[in-house]
This record gives structure tokens, sequence and C-alpha cells, in this order.
């Protein structure tokens, strides 16, 4: 076994890199590219200098590291919660700030506006059926309005 690894040289890399990156195309998850991108760079750090086995293998442990770290920072997203900001899969964000009409008086501070096959509950001040009016927030499913 010790034989081996001897052997492994800097094709022996090369290939164990383009194994790693293939096997991350049958298996996606983004973890074996990384490890393959760190076989692949060791290859040419062997096959240039010539290192000895025990020697390519701490550079490999040393990119694959690297690598894994560079790699979680590229692919880490901005934000901890969810891409809501542009609304997207969030209808009741998506409404706010347009105007629309009242099918019915708004009593006690409540009422219902039918926007396109929805009808949505709503809340502000008392207006008469027909109004027009602005949606300033969204509290859980109910739309928050203000007279337009």
């Amino acid at each position: 076994m010790l034989d081996w690894f001897a052997s492994f040289g800097g094709w022996g890399w090369i290939v164990l890199g383009l194994v790693l990156v293939g096997g991350e195309m049958l298996a996606p998850g983004v973890f074996l590219l990384w490890l393959g991108l760190a076989a692949l760079l060791t290859g040419a750090v062997v096959g240039l200098t010539g290192l000895a086995w025990q020697g390519a293998w701490l550079v490999f442990a040393g990119l694959a590291v690297a690598s894994v770290v560079i790699g979680r920072i590229v692919t880490r997203h901005h934000s901890d919660e969810p891409d809501t900001a542009s609304g997207l899969n969030d209808r009741g964000r998506q409404l706010i700030g347009k105007v629309f009409r009242l099918e019915a008086t708004m009593t006690g501070g409540e009422g219902r506006i039918r926007i396109g096959d929805s009808s949505w509950r709503v809340t502000g001040p008392e207006l008469l059926a027909g109004a027009e009016i602005r949606v300033v927030r969204v509290d859980g499913a109910t739309l928050v309005v203000e007279k337009a």
C-alpha cells in the first residue's frame, strides 16, 4: 500500500480531481467540487515540484480546507432570511402601494376587496363601498389600507 502512495504522482492527483468533480455531477451537493479542485491543484503542484507522497497529502489537506472555506464564502447567501425583498412568493408584499376599490362599506374598520381571483380582508378607516384605497402594509393575511 505504501508503494501505491509513493507512485501516486501528479497525474494520479489530476485523475482523482476529475473523479471527484465528476462525482459532484452525479451527486450534487457542492462539496466534492471543492475537494476535486484541491486534488487538481495538488496534481499541478506535485507535477511541477516532484513532492514526495507525504508532502503531496499535506498540500492536498491544506488546499482542501482552503477550497472548502473559499467555496462556502462564495456560495453563502448574503442574507439570513429568504429572498422576499422582491416580494416573490409573497403576494401581500407585492400589493403595498397599489390602489384598489372597496367592494363593500368598511364597518368597524374592516372590509374586503377583490384582487384578481382573490378576496382580501382589509383594515383601516371606515369608508363607503367604491372608495379608492391604498395598501400601506401587510399584517399576516390582512391588508392595512388608507384612503387613496
